[in-house]
């Protein structure tokens, strides 16, 4: 039995596995240059599709080089709406309630606002504290905009991984106007019930707003089925858009026309080529668009969204989970004793599509697993303070083989503690 266990970790198994793995052809339409960079990043910036180059490309030579101005009327000014019904279908949404708008700080912006004034009179804003900091700080200006009205609420984790709904119901009552948290932490991965979360805001009338961006692309989301009111996310995670790349905003369509734009721009007008000098607000969900739209970046979505919704979001979940239950099975035969502990929930059904590790010394052995002076790869995670080493799979990309290479240096890098010839200043990014 221990020689069978022994041969499930080598690199021959790991081989094996992708082998077997039904989506291991998407790979191939990445852009991997060097085979010995193991990227486990995609949960902070996705990797390059090998279209979008050419769909960027004939944005550029093309609709802007030769086509000009006409391009506007030759697709660019329905490819927000355009590609937000794809992205509607990723997550379980009627097309004509995405779009494609600005960042998802904005968009957040926008729907809490919106929020806060469908449901004046109602002072309570509920989050938690493993939210993503950019969410506080736009509930944080919502109430000094409101003049103090409103009063923030976090609900605070027991663990630092996970949340106590039991404390969450305490805590929503008939004077919370809004519920907005991120459907899956950034840090520790902790994957929130949808469902039940959305239902216990609606027993009290509250509205909720969901941050999509840690699940959008590789957990099944059905924002129709859950009755979700309001949700944002990025698109240059798992939907690897690119850096910076435009975010999208959902607003349920019983919703659209209650919920006020608090960003008026010519876009979101009933026709902008009227020039009419007073604002008039456009029907359904291109009432939240504001300002023109970033036709470039908004090309290199395409390759991405279309393979996600040809490989299959319930087989990109299944892959993720068997992913992740991999890696932790690795971190748990290779790195007993070693300072450790998983700083994401143990159980798939509770976890998104990284996995948290957390040790003492994590800044510096993020920078020893990065450095290809050491062992046979270069490794590229990402690090979060205090002590988090974040290691996302991308399942459309990310093989068996790239999990197994990682834990092998990491397991190098501790038992020779290789870390400590790495200073503890952090890089302006991590």
């Amino acid at each position: 039995m221990e020689r069978n266990m022994d041969k499930i970790y080598t690199i021959e198994h790991a081989r094996m596995l992708d082998r077997e793995d039904p989506l291991a052809s998407y790979r191939a339409e990445f852009v991997i240059k060097d085979s010995s960079i193991v990227y486990l990043d995609g949960n902070s910036l996705g990797r390059l599709p090998e279209k979008t180059a050419s769909y960027m490309e004939s944005a550029i030579r093309k609709q802007w080089g030769e086509r000009l101005i006409r391009s506007w009327n030759e697709g660019w000014y329905k490819q927000s709406a355009r590609l937000g019904k794809k992205i509607a279908q990723i997550l379980g949404a009627h097309p004509e309630e995405v779009i494609i708008s600005d960042s998802t700080s904005v968009n957040l912006y926008k729907l809490a606002y919106g929020a806060l004034k469908a449901k004046e009179g109602r002072a309570d804003i509920i989050s938690d504290d493993m939210n993503f900091p950019s969410d506080l700080y736009i509930m944080q200006g919502l109430v000094r905009q409101f003049g103090g009205q409103h009063a923030l609420r976090l609900l605070k984790s027991p663990d630092g991984i996970s949340s106590d709904l039991t404390e969450l119901v305490r805590m929503v009552n008939h004077n919370t106007a809004l519920v907005s948290l991120s459907h899956v932490a950034y840090k520790s991965s902790y994957l929130y019930d949808m469902e039940r979360v959305t239902e216990l805001a609606h027993m009290h009338d509250a509205l909720i707003l969901w941050d999509l961006s840690h699940s959008v692309g590789v957990v099944p989301v059905s924002l129709n089925r859950a009755n979700v009111d309001l949700a944002v996310g990025c698109t240059y995670k798992y939907l690897n858009g690119g850096p910076g790349s435009p975010a999208f905003l959902y607003v349920k369509k019983e919703l659209q026309e209650r919920m006020e734009n608090p960003i008026q721009g010519w876009f979101g007008e009933q026709n902008p080529f009227d020039f009419n000098l007073h604002y008039r607000e456009s029907e359904g969900i291109r009432k939240f668009l504001t300002g023109t739209p970033p036709v470039i970046s908004i090309s290199g979505l395409e390759p991405a969204l279309d393979m996600i919704l040809k490989a299959g979001i319930g087989s990109i979940r299944q892959k993720s989970v068997a992913q992740g239950d991999y890696l932790l099975s690795l971190v748990q035969e290779c790195l007993p004793g070693q300072g450790f502990r998983i700083g994401s929930p143990e159980f798939f059904e509770k976890r998104g599509s990284h996995i948290s590790l957390k040790h003492a010394e994590g800044y510096r052995i993020c920078k020893a697993l990065i450095d290809p002076e050491i062992g046979r790869c270069v490794v590229i995670p990402d690090f979060r303070e205090p002590n988090n080493i974040r290691l996302g799979i991308s399942p459309l990309y990310t093989s068996y083989e790239d999990i197994f290479s990682a834990m092998e240096k990491l397991k190098l890098i501790i038992e020779e503690k290789l870390y400590e010839h790495y200073p503890g200043t952090r890089d302006q990014v991590t």
